[in-house]
């Protein structure tokens, strides 16, 4: 079985983060090298490959619904890989996580009703929430003892003034790389239930955990009324440009209300590509998984040393899960502007600002490290260079 190649570069193609027009607008130059968007620069698992190209052999594309064997799968995968017991009717299939998240928004809250979100967070739930009519509440996390941790007292607040009707929650974190214990979630689900708001879990992120950290889905919590799952095999197998999204309900009556609007939308209507690719995945692509996250864990060991011992002005945030690290520039005091002519201009390395991910994420970096350890090692020399050239003018 063909698996990580850890000296592979892949070549530039017209990827999204390599696409020259994007780069100038967010970074200003196209003279940089890649490390902000959430995707991978591995080839996939060759089950997933050999699976695509037996479909393109085969030539022939005339309808199909896929549906129940992809769900027969996802919930194999979750009974396998995470202990959990999934019923495959509670189900729907949508065209991707982001997707899921509006339907749940437009049709189970109100125009004006208040969304809560964990800030930092990944800066597109906040877009949906704006682009629906809906207003953001922030429930800023706190930074204690080298980790995030949720506020609960802030959030109780928030969800006895603020008119919450939803809470937008992410599992494991984008982008400070918290995975969830169940103590935190049963309190979260708590407090959602004292106060009636529902919970959406994003957890796509479900099958990136790290040594010592255990992921807990929310729907672990036998919690069926208050909780919707949301997940996608693209952050865990490399599938971001062809992967479908899919949701997990267990309250039938809530589950009944998305799945007409799913069906009037028919985005029900599955890719065929996409699904065998999927089924692929999760029967076949657990090998291949193990080595990425082993993989994935040298490159966070090695990160760790050399700031420490090269770069002490800055904190790595060690994640426990995802490929994003978030890196803490806040000591070096400079400006926003400062410190984004320091990366793109003179290191030349394109991260996502902190400034994305809400307010308390201004002087903070989300670096992808889903990279071989060559180009992260290139990235940081470089980071050095220019630091070390600031240090000294």
């Amino acid at each position: 079985m063909k698996t990580i190649d850890k000296n592979k570069v892949v070549a530039e193609h017209n990827f999204y983060k390599h696409n020259s027009e994007v780069l100038k607008q967010l970074f200003g130059t196209d003279d940089v090298s890649s490390f902000w968007l959430a995707d991978m620069d591995f080839q996939i698992a060759e089950p997933i490959s050999k699976e695509i190209k037996r479909l393109a052999d085969w030539g022939v594309f005339a309808y199909e619904f896929n549906a129940e064997r992809v769900f027969e799968a996802i919930v194999n995968w979750y009974k396998s890989r995470h202990q959990l017991s999934l019923d495959k009717n509670s189900f729907l299939q949508v065209s991707g996580v982001l997707t899921g998240i509006s339907l749940l928004i437009q049709e189970l809250t109100e125009v004006g009703d208040g969304v809560l979100i964990q800030t930092p967070v990944y800066h597109q739930f906040a877009s949906i929430i704006k682009k629906t009519n809906r207003r953001v509440v922030q429930n800023p996390l706190m930074f204690h003892n080298g980790r995030y941790e949720m506020d609960f007292a802030d959030l109780e607040n928030k969800l006895q003034t603020e008119n919450v009707k939803m809470i937008v929650l992410c599992n494991p974190h984008n982008p400070v790389g918290r995975v969830w214990e169940k103590q935190e979630l049963q309190q979260l689900a708590d407090l959602a239930n004292k106060y009636e708001v529902l919970i959406v879990s994003d957890e796509i992120h479900a099958d990136i955990v790290y040594t010592g950290s255990k992921f807990n889905s929310i729907a672990s919590l036998g919690e069926p009324k208050h909780i919707a799952l949301l997940g996608s095999p693209a952050k865990t197998f490399g599938m971001h440009s062809f992967s479908h999204g899919y949701l997990h309900i267990r309250d039938e009556s809530t589950r009944k209300q998305i799945r007409e609007k799913v069906e009037i939308l028919y985005l029900h209507h599955g890719n065929a590509i996409s699904d065998y690719a999927t089924i692929a995945a999760y029967q076949h692509g657990v090998d291949w998984l193990d080595e990425l996250t082993t993989y994935l864990e040298e490159n966070i060991r090695w990160m760790d040393d050399f700031i420490k011992r090269e770069l002490p002005m800055l904190k790595m945030v060690k994640p426990e899960g995802t490929y994003q690290v978030w890196l803490d520039f806040r000591e070096m005091k400079l400006s926003k502007d400062e410190l984004n002519h320091l990366l793109t201009d003179n290191a030349k390395l394109a991260l996502a600002p902190g400034s994305w991910f809400g307010k308390n994420g201004i002087g903070y970096m989300r670096m992808n490290i889903a990279s071989p350890l060559n180009n992260i090692k290139d990235a940081f020399a470089r980071l050095k260079a220019a630091i070390d050239h600031k240090s000294g003018e």
